[in-house]
Protein backbone atom coordinates (compact mmCIF):
# COMPACT_ATOMS: atom_id res chain seq x y z
CA UNK A 1 0.00 0.00 0.00
CA UNK A 2 1.45 3.34 -1.26
CA UNK A 3 0.82 6.04 1.60
CA UNK A 4 1.02 9.39 0.30
CA UNK A 5 2.31 12.00 3.05
CA UNK A 6 1.48 15.78 3.23
CA UNK A 7 3.43 17.77 5.39
CA UNK A 8 0.81 19.54 7.86
CA UNK A 9 1.21 23.56 7.73
CA UNK A 10 -0.08 24.67 11.61
CA UNK A 11 -0.19 27.93 9.88
CA UNK A 12 -2.37 26.81 6.93
CA UNK A 13 -5.46 26.83 8.89
CA UNK A 14 -4.96 29.76 10.28
CA UNK A 15 -4.49 31.58 7.33
CA UNK A 16 -8.09 30.30 6.09
CA UNK A 17 -9.25 31.11 8.96
CA UNK A 18 -8.50 35.05 8.69
CA UNK A 19 -9.65 34.66 4.73
CA UNK A 20 -13.19 33.29 5.94
CA UNK A 21 -12.91 36.09 8.38
CA UNK A 22 -11.61 38.80 5.96
CA UNK A 23 -14.22 37.94 3.59
CA UNK A 24 -16.95 37.80 6.19
CA UNK A 25 -15.82 41.62 7.45
CA UNK A 26 -15.64 43.18 3.60
CA UNK A 27 -11.98 43.12 3.37
CA UNK A 28 -10.01 41.39 0.70
CA UNK A 29 -8.25 38.05 1.41
CA UNK A 30 -4.69 38.20 2.29
CA UNK A 31 -4.06 35.14 0.83
CA UNK A 32 -5.06 33.15 -2.94
CA UNK A 33 -4.04 30.49 -4.42
CA UNK A 34 -1.27 29.96 -2.23
CA UNK A 35 0.38 33.78 -3.29
CA UNK A 36 0.48 36.23 -0.49
CA UNK A 37 -1.64 39.41 -1.74
CA UNK A 38 -2.15 42.66 -0.04
CA UNK A 39 -6.10 43.33 0.80
CA UNK A 40 -6.04 46.76 -0.45
CA UNK A 41 -9.84 47.44 -0.72
CA UNK A 42 -11.84 50.27 0.74
CA UNK A 43 -14.30 49.82 3.18
CA UNK A 44 -17.12 52.36 4.26
CA UNK A 45 -15.93 54.66 6.38
CA UNK A 46 -17.89 55.58 9.53
CA UNK A 47 -16.39 58.15 12.63
CA UNK A 48 -15.75 56.69 15.58
CA UNK A 49 -18.09 58.07 18.49
CA UNK A 50 -18.20 58.77 22.23
CA UNK A 51 -21.12 59.20 23.72
CA UNK A 52 -21.35 60.68 27.04
CA UNK A 53 -24.49 61.25 29.31
CA UNK A 54 -24.45 63.96 32.42
CA UNK A 55 -27.40 65.69 34.31
CA UNK A 56 -27.98 68.42 32.21
CA UNK A 57 -26.99 66.58 28.73
CA UNK A 58 -25.88 63.82 26.45
CA UNK A 59 -23.07 64.26 24.26
CA UNK A 60 -21.54 62.81 21.24
CA UNK A 61 -18.56 63.16 20.13
CA UNK A 62 -17.15 62.07 16.60
CA UNK A 63 -13.87 61.73 15.26
CA UNK A 64 -13.26 63.31 11.82
CA UNK A 65 -9.85 63.67 11.23
CA UNK A 66 -9.49 65.50 7.68
CA UNK A 67 -12.85 66.24 7.60
CA UNK A 68 -13.50 69.79 6.73
CA UNK A 69 -16.21 72.13 8.92
CA UNK A 70 -18.31 72.89 5.93
CA UNK A 71 -17.99 68.90 4.28
CA UNK A 72 -20.19 67.95 8.16
CA UNK A 73 -23.52 68.44 8.71
CA UNK A 74 -25.73 67.74 11.88
CA UNK A 75 -29.61 67.44 11.64
CA UNK A 76 -32.29 66.03 13.97
CA UNK A 77 -35.44 64.57 12.25
CA UNK A 78 -38.08 62.72 14.06
CA UNK A 79 -36.17 62.29 16.91
CA UNK A 80 -33.45 60.64 15.37
CA UNK A 81 -29.86 62.58 14.87
CA UNK A 82 -27.66 62.19 11.96
CA UNK A 83 -24.25 62.92 10.97
CA UNK A 84 -23.06 63.29 7.86
CA UNK A 85 -20.43 64.17 5.70
CA UNK A 86 -17.50 63.07 3.43
CA UNK A 87 -13.82 62.74 3.82
CA UNK A 88 -12.18 63.70 0.08
CA UNK A 89 -8.87 61.99 -1.04
CA UNK A 90 -6.14 64.32 -1.45
CA UNK A 91 -5.16 64.53 -5.19
CA UNK A 92 -2.29 62.73 -6.50
CA UNK A 93 0.38 65.05 -7.55
CA UNK A 94 3.23 64.32 -9.73
CA UNK A 95 5.83 62.57 -8.77
CA UNK A 96 4.30 61.51 -6.02
CA UNK A 97 2.97 57.65 -5.91
CA UNK A 98 1.13 55.98 -3.13
CA UNK A 99 2.09 52.07 -2.20
CA UNK A 100 -0.69 51.79 0.18
CA UNK A 101 -4.04 53.94 0.87
CA UNK A 102 -5.67 52.42 4.43
CA UNK A 103 -7.65 55.03 5.62
CA UNK A 104 -11.32 54.79 3.98
CA UNK A 105 -13.02 58.32 1.85
CA UNK A 106 -15.57 59.31 0.88
CA UNK A 107 -19.45 59.41 2.49
CA UNK A 108 -20.47 58.61 5.41
CA UNK A 109 -23.72 58.77 7.80
CA UNK A 110 -24.36 57.94 11.18
CA UNK A 111 -27.99 57.72 12.99
CA UNK A 112 -28.50 57.91 16.38
CA UNK A 113 -32.24 57.82 18.21
CA UNK A 114 -32.56 60.40 20.71
CA UNK A 115 -33.73 59.43 24.29
CA UNK A 116 -37.03 60.36 25.45
CA UNK A 117 -35.66 62.89 28.01
CA UNK A 118 -33.70 64.73 24.90
CA UNK A 119 -34.65 67.87 23.97
CA UNK A 120 -34.61 67.72 20.07
CA UNK A 121 -35.08 71.70 19.65
CA UNK A 122 -31.77 72.72 21.63
CA UNK A 123 -29.21 70.35 20.01
CA UNK A 124 -25.80 72.25 19.35
CA UNK A 125 -22.65 71.26 17.92
CA UNK A 126 -19.43 72.53 17.33
CA UNK A 127 -16.19 71.52 15.32
CA UNK A 128 -12.72 71.83 16.88
CA UNK A 129 -9.35 69.69 15.57
CA UNK A 130 -11.37 67.70 13.90
CA UNK A 131 -13.23 66.44 16.81
CA UNK A 132 -17.41 66.84 16.57
CA UNK A 133 -18.88 67.61 19.64
CA UNK A 134 -22.76 67.48 19.64
CA UNK A 135 -24.95 68.47 22.97
CA UNK A 136 -28.03 67.05 23.27
CA UNK A 137 -29.88 68.70 26.26
CA UNK A 138 -32.06 66.93 28.60
CA UNK A 139 -35.93 67.93 29.45
CA UNK A 140 -36.09 70.48 32.16
CA UNK A 141 -38.27 68.36 33.53
CA UNK A 142 -36.11 65.50 33.10
CA UNK A 143 -33.26 67.24 34.96
CA UNK A 144 -32.72 66.02 38.73
CA UNK A 145 -34.10 68.75 41.53
CA UNK A 146 -32.94 69.01 44.86
CA UNK A 147 -35.57 70.23 47.48
CA UNK A 148 -34.74 71.45 50.47
CA UNK A 149 -36.63 69.79 53.54
CA UNK A 150 -36.69 72.14 56.78
CA UNK A 151 -36.74 70.04 60.13
CA UNK A 152 -39.02 71.72 62.98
Amino acid sequence: MNAITTRWDPFKELDELQSRLSTMFGRAPLRKDGERQEAMRLVEWAPLVDIIEDEKEYRIKAELPEVKKEDVKVAVQDDVLTISGERTFEKEEKGKKYHRVERAYGSFARNFTLPEDADAGKVTAEFQHGVLNVHIPKSEKARPKSIEVKVA
